[in-house]
């Protein structure tokens, strides 16, 4: 007789259904020429220190940063409506949401993302993946941290986790062991940092691009855990 095993997908969001390197450098061309490259050079500076302090890419609270170190450089002004009106659908890899279908099918799909409290939101609204999703969105500050609120949320026999970031696999296969299975699109810049990557364990799974999740499926996930 078959036993149904209640299975949640979880998806990253940055790097894993949408390409942030390409917002990342849409954002750099348009500081160079709107606001000048010796500007655009200072703000990512700030940035740097601060995803350094928080852990997480926090594009708003640079800018604040910066406004607050040039109170009268009123051409940053451009760059709040820039972030806040990007067309993030756009920046969707091919075949995320064909993935997310699927991820349907196999079980309950989920996002499970970190990030600052205003600008990942709207990423995920703008990009069309909260609808995709129907509302079941996650967002912590650190996510390997809050595994327990995760699982009270959204209780499984089994997890399956898509993450561009191996660290943060290695993470949740460390915490969860058996009961996810790992799966690693290959795509980004931490994904393509060979150094880093070294690092950590290999995933139970690795796909080249995220449109390739289409071909896995519950019992082969089911037993790259075991792995």
């Amino acid at each position: 007789m078959e036993v149904e095993v209640n299975v949640v997908v979880f998806f990253d969001v940055d790097n894993t259904l949408l390409d942030n390197d390409r917002v990342a450098d849409d954002l750099r061309r348009h500081l160079d020429a709107d606001v000048g490259e010796e500007s655009g050079r200072r703000y990512w500076e700030l940035f740097e220190e601060l995803r350094e302090q928080l852990g997480y890419a926090d594009y708003l609270g640079a800018l604040q940063r910066y406004r607050d170190a040039h109170p009268v450089d009123l051409r940053i002004l451009s760059v709040s409506h820039f972030l806040v009106s990007y067309p993030f659908a756009n920046r969707l890899f091919p075949g995320s949401l064909d993935a997310v279908d699927h991820a349907k099918e196999l079980g309950t799909a989920a996002i499970l993302s970190d990030g600052d409290v205003v600008f990942q939101p709207r990423k995920i609204h703008r990009s069309g993946l909260f609808d995709a999703f129907d509302a079941r969105v996650l967002v912590y500050i650190h996510k390997e941290h809050e595994l327990d609120d995760v699982e009270a949320r959204m209780p499984a026999d089994h997890y399956v986790l898509v993450d561009d970031k191996v660290r943060i696999l290695a993470a949740v296969k460390e915490r969860w062991g058996d009961r996810v299975t790992t799966v690693w699109p290959r795509q980004g810049h931490y994904a393509l940092d060979v150094a880093e990557v070294a690092h950590y364990p290999v995933p139970d799974v690795t796909i080249e691009r995220i449109g390739d999740f289409v071909d896995l499926h519950v019992e082969g996930l089911l037993a790259a855990a075991q792995r």
